[in-house]
C-alpha cells in the first residue's frame, strides 16, 4: 500500500472533504492466521519444509481442480518453472497478453525465450483470441510438428494467456488452438483464484497453471504462489527444479540447475487460513463490484468492466474506463482527484509491447491495450473496504464528473 496523507484541503475540481484514506486493494488477515501461523513459531517449522505447505498445496490443488500443486516464492517463480517444464527452450517464442503485470513476459526471458505480444479483447479485456489465431494461421508455419514465427523464424512453443482482473480468458477456443498447432498452454491465473470459465476453475484448464499469493490478491501469503498441473512427470520435474535440483536426500548431488523457489511453511500457514475464507472473499469482492455499479449508475463517459455469460469473475481489481469528454476530465486527472481526497486509485499497466523492457520482442499493433492503458482507473476494492468508504469514493467521482468542462 502506497504511503498517503490526507490533504486538510482540496485543490481539485470535485473534491469532497473528510474520511481516512482509502487504500487501494489491501490484505484481509480473518480466521486461523494467527493459530496457524503461532503453530509454526512453538514447533519451529517455519522454513521451506512443513505439514503447512503439504496441506497448502493439496488444498490448492482441491480449488484448481487439478491432482498436482507446487507451492513456490511467488507467481513469477510459478511462471518460470511452468515455461521450463512445458518445454520452452532459449529462443523460441510464447504468445502472451499485453495488458498485463509484466510478470509473464519477465518469466519468458528468464527462460530465454521470447514474449510475442497479443491484444487485449475490447468486451472483456483478456486476450484476444482472434489476433492469436491470426497469428498462428497467417503469421507462422508448420511444418514436421514445428510451428515456426514466418518473421523471426523462431520456434512457437506455446500460449501464456492471463486471465485479467478475476476474469477469465475465453480459453476454449484457445486450447483448441493449441491442439491444432502442438503447442503447450500455461495459465496465468494470479490474478483469478475463485474465477469460473464456463463452471471450471482457471487454472487447471491448460497444461499447467500460476497462482499468486502477493499482498494485493484475493488470498495472500504475503508473497508466495503455486503451479498446478494434471501432468505428474511436470508436477515431479517443478517440485525438483523448485528446490535447487537436490538428487540425493544426504549427499550434495546437483544434476540440473535448480532455483531457490520453495515456499516456506510459515507463509503456508498464512495461506491455509486464508483458503478457508476465499468464498467470503470472492463474495465481498463481487458485492463491491454491484455496489460501484449501482452507485455510478448514469455517470457520462462511464463504463464499467464487464462480465461474460460464460464467466464468472472474482473483480479482483475493479475497473472502469473514463471517456474524457461526456465525464468532464480524463483518468489521470480524476485518479489526481480522488487523490486530493485520500482515495487511492491507479492506472492498467503500460502495455507490455509498449515497455522498454521488452523492446527486443516482435512487435505487432494493440491497440485495445493502448486505449485502456490510457482510459482505465482501478478504483480501491479491499475485501474489507466498508460500505461507508465505498459511498465516498462513488460521491467523488460523482462530483469530479459534475464539476464543470473537461480537464484534458
Amino acid at each position: 500500500m502506497m504511503n498517503a496523507s490526507r490533504p486538510t484541503a482540496s485543490r481539485e475540481p470535485g473534491a469532497i472533504p473528510g474520511g481516512d484514506f482509502i487504500p487501494l486493494c489491501v490484505p484481509e488477515i480473518r480466521g486461523h492466521a494467527w493459530t496457524y501461523i503461532k503453530e509454526c513459531l512453538d514447533t519451529g517449522w517455519v522454513s521451506s519444509v512443513g505439514s503447512f505447505v503439504d496441506r497448502f498445496e493439496r488444498e490448492i490443488a482441491a480449488v484448481a481442480g487439478t491432482r498436482h500443486a507446487v507451492a513456490t516464492t511467488s507467481g513469477t517463480a510459478a511462471l518460470h518453472i511452468a515455461l521450463l517444464v512445458a518445454g520452452v527452450q532459449p529462443d523460441d517464442e510464447v504468445l502472451v497478453s499485453t495488458l498485463t503485470f509484466i510478470a509473464p513476459a519477465n518469466a519468458i526471458r528468464y527462460a530465454g525465450a521470447w514474449p510475442v505480444f497479443i491484444d487485449a479483447d475490447p468486451e472483456y479485456w483478456q486476450m484476444d483470441v482472434d489476433k492469436v489465431r491470426v497469428f498462428l494461421r497467417e503469421g507462422c508455419t508448420l511444418a514436421a510438428g514445428e510451428l515456426r514465427n514466418k518473421v523471426t523464424g523462431r520456434r512457437v512453443r506455446a500460449i501464456l494467456p492471463v486471465h485479467v482482473l478475476g476474469h477469465p480468458v475465453d480459453l476454449d477456443p484457445i486450447l483448441d488452438l493449441a491442439r491444432e498447432f502442438h503447442l503447450a498452454v500455461i495459465e496465468d491465473a494470479a490474478e483469478s483464484l475463485g474465477t469460473r470459465y464456463k463452471g471450471r476453475a482457471v487454472g487447471g484448464l491448460g497444461d499447467v497453471g500460476c497462482l499468486s499469493f502477493n499482498g494485493n490478491k484475493v488470498i495472500t501469503t504475503g508473497g508466495g504462489g503455486m503451479l498446478v498441473t494434471n501432468n505428474t512427470d511436470w508436477a515431479k520435474r517443478a517440485r525438483y527444479l523448485t528446490t535447487q535440483a537436490k538428487d540425493d536426500p544426504v549427499e550434495y548431488e546437483h544434476h540440473a540447475v535448480g532455483y531457490n523457489y520453495r515456499l516456506p511453511n510459515v507463509l503456508a500457514a498464512l495461506g491455509v487460513s486464508q483458503l478457508e475464507v476465499l468464498d467470503a472473499f470472492v463474495e465481498a469482492k463481487r458485492r463491491i463490484a454491484a455496489t460501484y455499479v449501482e452507485g455510478l449508475r448514469g455517470v457520462p463517459g462511464l463504463t464499467h468492466m464487464r462480465e461474460a455469460p460464460w464467466a464468472f469473475s472474482t473483480y479482483w481489481m475493479y475497473t472502469v474506463v473514463i471517456d474524457p469528454e461526456p465525464f468532464g476530465m480524463d483518468s489521470r486527472k480524476l485518479l489526481a482527484v480522488l487523490q486530493e481526497n485520500g482515495i487511492q486509485s491507479r492506472p492498467l499497466w503500460r502495455p507490455l509491447h509498449a515497455t522498454r523492457a521488452h523492446q527486443g520482442a516482435e512487435r505487432a499493433a494493440c491497440p485495445v491495450a493502448e486505449h485502456l492503458y490510457r482510459h482505465a482507473l482501478s478504483l480501491p476494492c479491499s475485501v474489507g473496504a466498508t460500505p461507508a468508504q465505498l459511498a465516498k469514493v462513488i460521491a467523488c467521482i460523482r462530483a469530479a464528473s459534475a464539476a464543470g468542462p473537461a480537464a484534458v
